[in-house]
């Protein structure tokens, strides 16, 4: 059974994650808007990451005898200024999910709930590998300047990139 302050925080940590969702499906329409079909690919494979998220602590709620409230997710971006911009936009809304998980996190170890914990253990796992991704997409756009040949071939490498939902 979970202590109401947990579920609680897991109940705001699973609209965040519906709400990442949201906001990586109004990148990916923006990016398709100006022909980066792989860039749009890319971005609704991280919203399908994230509804797999938002799903897998859902469940867990159920699984602990919880129950799950959601909430209004709010209106994502829908404008910005260039390919850069979004990855940009999109590695610091991971380095926000990333303190809310550890801040989770927390809550767990104060309420010396093991089986939170233990949950939690793969989203902060998965966090690192968030950042990480979004980081080396900067890098490569900062050395082509976001522009010209070089962007179309990093385009045309996403556009394979597939849904394959973690353990």
């Amino acid at each position: 059974m979970l202590t109401k302050k947990l579920q609680d925080a897991i109940n705001e940590q699973i609209n965040k994650e519906f709400f990442s969702e949201y906001m990586y499906l109004s990148m990916s329409a923006y990016l398709e808007s100006i022909e980066m079909e792989g860039f749009a690919n890319y971005f609704n494979v991280q919203a399908q990451e994230e509804h797999f998220h938002a799903m897998k602590m859902f469940n867990f709620v159920h699984d602990k005898g919880g129950r799950v409230i959601l909430k209004s997710l709010g209106e994502p971006k829908t404008e910005f200024s260039s390919v850069l911009n979004v990855i940009e936009e999109a590695l610091e809304h991971e380095r926000y999910i990333t303190k809310s998980i550890n801040d989770l996190m927390d809550i767990a170890i104060k309420e010396n709930d093991h089986s939170v914990k233990s949950f939690l253990e793969w989203y902060v796992d998965e966090q690192v590998e968030e950042e990480a991704t979004m980081s080396r997409l900067i890098a490569k756009l900062k050395m082509i300047n976001g522009e010209g040949l070089g962007l179309l071939t990093i385009d045309n490498e996403l556009i394979t990139r597939k849904f394959t939902p973690a353990e």
